[in-house]
């Protein structure tokens, strides 16, 4: 939240027992699930999605419902640390197809 924020996003945050009928909601494929899940000009973004990529989502993507970081790797957003790991941010569709739309 801190690095959305800092990046110029406003965001509200909403603290729930369950996450899991919002992922389902919004069509995060399973196996891309991670510790948090947002909205955002009609698209999810799910875990640590960095703030340029989802600028560069907003800014016309295709056809994908939202953006998704699996897992807590360390070097993403939120998640610095020492000995950052490479990581992609995968894009899904509606239909759970899924790419990757950056590398970091």
């Amino acid at each position: 939240m801190a690095h959305l924020k800092d990046n110029g996003f406003k965001v509200d945050v909403h603290y729930v027992a369950d996450v899991t009928p919002y992922k389902t909601q919004y069509g995060v494929p399973q196996d891309l699930w991670s510790c948090h899940t947002a909205r955002i000009g009609g698209y999810t973004i799910e875990g640590h999605v960095p703030a340029d990529v989802i600028r560069k989502l907003l800014a016309g993507a295709g056809a994908i419902v939202g953006l998704a970081v699996p897992g807590m790797p360390t070097g993403s957003p939120g998640m610095e640390g020492p000995n950052p790991q490479p990581y992609e941010v995968v894009a899904f569709t509606a239909a759970g197809k899924t790419s990757v739309f950056a590398k970091r």
